[in-house]
């Protein structure tokens, strides 16, 4: 469990992918470059879930502070939220529900 506190920390923003390219030797991965108010690379295991052409021009959800992680030899710069069932067989990105610009953070509603 962590703290409601701890959980402010996460810089939610809405990012709108701009492109997806192949990782060579990768069966899961795509490479893509996301504008979260600033262009980013994120390394994302979404590619037998969606097509490149699925992905161009979709709003996201990015989760921006995450310390960089290496994956293939790329650093990616974030990481997108998505949902599954149990088995991820059936992946969905999390997206905005109505338009919004891309940078824009995700407000935590208080009680």
């Amino acid at each position: 469990m962590i703290t409601f506190n701890d959980f402010k920390k996460v810089e939610l923003n809405v990012g709108e992918i701009l492109e997806v390219n192949e990782i060579p030797n990768a069966n899961k991965l795509y490479l893509l470059k996301v504008d979260t108010g600033e262009e980013r690379t994120l390394v994302a295991g979404i590619k037998k879930h969606y097509s490149k052409k699925e992905l161009i021009g979709k709003k996201i959800i990015v989760v921006c502070n995450l310390e960089e992680k290496e994956l293939k030899g790329i650093k990616s710069q974030g990481m997108l939220l998505a949902a599954s069932d149990d088995d991820k067989e059936n992946v969905v990105l999390l997206k905005p529900r109505e338009s919004i610009s891309c940078g824009k953070g995700v407000i935590l509603v208080e009680n």
